[in-house]
């Protein structure tokens, strides 16, 4: 039987659309705009004002001077390592530690997690955190992009609480076996718990995919360089571009300098977000499975 709705309901109801569609609106048109622009046609989109619902002509030659520049490319291939090594590492350390804070027999455990929460909110700064990289050999090196931001600490608090849900009952039995800690992880745990890993998983790799300021304070090869700094050079920079622009007449530099702009930030920006669709099916279970306490 279909129960009648009361106008109260109703208004509610398309007010929550409205709104939706609205803020989807406003989240997804900076995003298409830039796509729009980065294969327009570059004296077309000068030419252009107000919103930009198409592209203006068609043109790829700006995807093709990206890609053509060599320092793009070597950004790409630095990125993608810091995003593999680094996330494999993260979800490794991450669950280690998350592991032991979810024994119920651990020394200390309650005074252990207060002095792992304050460092969500307190921290040494940035002089300190440059000091300690130096003196610990790692300045200039690739593992200082992966090495100092190993755990989050939210990061950690969730994946414990997602293992404390797991039955105590199983690893009782992994032991009466003879399984030691190591096995009781690797097999049992980290199994179970695969929605939370995936997405751990997908906010390690966002944060590597993004992260240019710490390759900006620790690196000084431009060899080692992620793809976002040279994106952020590109950006605030001529030099770059002058280099990209090599054989364009002066008089059209301009023009084509802005859909490279675009086209840099879509090839920039694509591949995390292609990653997404792979994960959202983990996302929602995994967060809520980790946020709930036992």
């Amino acid at each position: 039987m279909k129960m009648k709705r009361s106008p109260g309901e109703i208004s509610f109801d398309a007010a929550n659309t409205i709104f939706m569609l609205a803020l989807i609106a406003v989240t997804l048109y900076p995003f298409l705009y830039i796509a729009f622009a980065s294969v327009s046609d570059a004296l077309e989109l000068m030419k252009h004002r107000g919103l930009l619902l198409s592209p203006l002509g068609f043109s790829l030659d700006a995807y093709k001077t990206v890609f053509a520049n060599s320092r793009i490319l070597t950004g790409y291939q630095n990125t993608i390592f810091y995003v593999a090594v680094g996330s494999v590492f993260n979800l490794f350390m991450t669950s280690l530690g998350a592991y032991v804070l979810s024994r119920r027999n651990l020394l200390l455990k309650n005074q252990l997690m207060i002095m792992i929460t304050i460092t969500m909110f307190f921290s040494g700064g940035l002089i300190p955190m440059y000091l300690l990289i130096r003196d610990l050999g790692l300045y200039n090196t690739r593992w200082a992009l992966i090495v100092p931001g190993a755990i989050s600490t939210w990061n950690l608090i969730v994946m414990k609480t997602s293992f404390q849900a797991v039955p105590h009952s199983l690893e009782e039995s992994a032991k009466i076996d003879g399984a030691h800690d190591f096995t009781i992880l690797f097999r049992i745990i980290i199994p179970l718990s695969l929605p939370v890993m995936a997405v751990m998983l997908l906010f390690y790799a966002v944060g590597h995919w993004n992260a240019y300021f710490a390759a900006l304070v620790y690196l000084t090869d431009a060899d080692k360089f992620p793809l976002q700094l040279i994106l952020r050079e590109l950006l605030l920079t001529n030099n770059m571009m002058q280099e990209m622009l090599t054989g364009v007449d002066s008089t059209e530099r301009y023009q084509v300098a802005q859909t490279i702009k675009y086209a840099t930030v879509m090839v920039a920006t694509l591949p995390i977000l292609l990653l997404y669709p792979f994960l959202q099916k983990y996302f929602v279970k995994g967060v809520m499975i980790g946020s709930l306490k036992e």
